[in-house]
């Protein structure tokens, strides 16, 4: 009976989605939405970019193995990223009226740059996309006993369509309804363990003492490991394209920055309801904690102890909201490989209308990948986080310094994104003690600055060499 419910809702979505594509009439509609969005549209919108499989699975799965100190990159971290991209970028880059973020690049410091960073946007999403597609396959798994490979599957055979046919309004418009009940199915699920406990305060009450630590030890390790775990998607997402596609789809620049810090409060307060939720099936039913996988606690628990209409509010609510931020992922890159890489290098101008089906035809090809790797890696948390780190160490500094620093050029910002990667990648492999992505950020900003006021003055000697 849940599984044919299930079916109907994901039809529904599928069908509400279709509706709004008819809006699609250009490949700006299809990436920007025609930037039209109201608030309601544009906040909800920006709520679901997280809000799904690694706040539900992956937040409560760690948050119940180390506490509120081992959730610090989400919901945090994440709440963090929608806070400062309202204040720094939102109405700089809405005013710029771009189409990609890789037009920045462009506008700013040249073709090549621009290639160069579209190269590196596009691989920084099929870890997140694996994601969502890891945990729509565990909730497949769970429901209908699939198989975690074969649910894989068969949420990115539905996923895809729905992406490749519905762009930015179909998301937009979905996000929202989405976002009504996902909430609504959490909150009635925590109301629900809360009242089984006899009250939210004992549960609390019971938890260990270090659970709701949230600063680090007094040591400049733990400290520099804190700071590291709000970086990554505090500052590793905000040079990411679907950020900057859901803020640019606004309708205008007050609503593209207004809508960022409304959607982090809404996610902020969200996302302590899986948590709690995780506090109370720790204490209601200890027993589940002894599953294979931690990240099937949440969803063993709510097929086992709840009724019917609660379970279908629940895997319906999450599964559209797993779908929604999947398909704004597989879109995002997907406009960055049709925009950023491939037109600029066909000699022939594309029209209007073969860049729309260019760009859907690249949601095939960022559909296959990300399917790959999530059957190889199943860790929804850990796919996220190395997806924005690679974004961190290898693009926030040029992009920020492109709209904050005059004097950045080309080389500055070439040199910036290569001396990043190479490091991050290095410590990786050299396993530091401290987290790569510091070593990788710090290389990033010294390239900067290095390429900046130094490569024009190794390009004039070299011209002088040469006359």
């Amino acid at each position: 009976m849940l599984i044919f419910f299930i079916f109907i809702y994901l039809l529904l979505t599928v069908l509400l989605g279709t509706w709004a594509a008819r809006n699609v009439r250009s490949s700006g509609d299809y990436i920007l939405a025609g930037r039209s969005l109201p608030m309601l549209l544009s906040a909800s919108a920006l709520f679901a970019t997280w809000f799904g499989s690694e706040t539900v699975f992956g937040a409560s799965s760690e948050f119940l193995h180390g506490g509120l100190i081992a959730v610090i990159e989400d919901p945090f971290g994440a709440a963090l990223c929608l806070i400062l991209f309202g204040t720094f970028f939102a109405r700089k880059l809405y005013k710029m009226n771009l189409l990609t973020l890789g037009d920045l690049f462009r506008v700013r410091y040249g073709k090549r740059t621009e290639l160069l960073a579209a190269f590196l946007m596009v691989p920084s999403y099929f870890g997140y996309i694996a994601a969502q597609l890891v945990a729509m396959g565990l909730i497949m798994n769970v429901v209908a006993d699939t198989g975690l490979v074969n649910g894989i599957l068969i949420s990115a055979v539905i996923v895809t369509f729905y992406t490749f046919i519905g762009g930015m309004w179909a998301i937009s418009v979905t996000d929202f309804v989405q976002s009504i009940l996902i909430i609504t199915g959490l909150a009635i699920l925590a109301y629900i363990m809360a009242q089984k406990a006899g009250g939210a305060m004992i549960i609390i009450r019971e938890v260990p003492a270090d659970t709701f630590k949230f600063f680090p030890d007094a040591n400049p390790k733990a400290f520099i490991a804190w700071i590291a775990a709000w970086s990554i998607l505090g500052l590793g997402s905000i040079p990411s394209q679907d950020v900057f596609q859901r803020v640019m789809s606004s309708g205008s620049s007050s609503i593209a920055w207004k809508s960022c810090y409304v959607a982090a409060g809404l996610y902020l307060t969200v996302a302590m309801l899986p948590l709690f939720i995780s506090l109370a099936t720790r204490y209601l039913y200890p027993e589940q904690l002894l599953t294979d996988d931690a990240q099937l606690v949440l969803p063993a628990m709510v097929l086992a102890h709840t009724t019917l209409p609660v379970q279908i509010l629940f895997f319906g609510s999450l599964l559209s909201a797993i779908m929604s931020t999947t398909s704004a992922a597989m879109l995002a890159p997907a406009s960055i490989l049709s925009e950023n890489i491939i037109k600029p290098l066909r000699k022939e101008s594309l029209s209007d209308k073969q860049m729309l089906m260019l760009t859907r035809l690249a949601v095939l090809g960022m559909s296959a990948i990300a399917t790959l790797l999530a059957c190889w890696k199943t860790n929804v948390y850990e796919l996220v986080a190395e997806s924005s780190i690679f974004s961190l160490v290898s693009l926030f500094v040029p992009m920020t310094a492109a709209l904050y620093w005059h004097k950045a050029n080309s080389i500055g910002a070439l040199v910036s994104m290569a001396c990043g990667m190479i490091v991050w990648v290095s410590c990786i492999l050299l396993d530091t003690e401290i987290y790569p992505l510091v070593y990788g950020l710090l290389a990033a900003l010294i390239g900067l600055l290095a390429g900046t006021f130094l490569g024009p003055l190794f390009i004039k000697k070299a011209e002088e060499a040469e006359t």
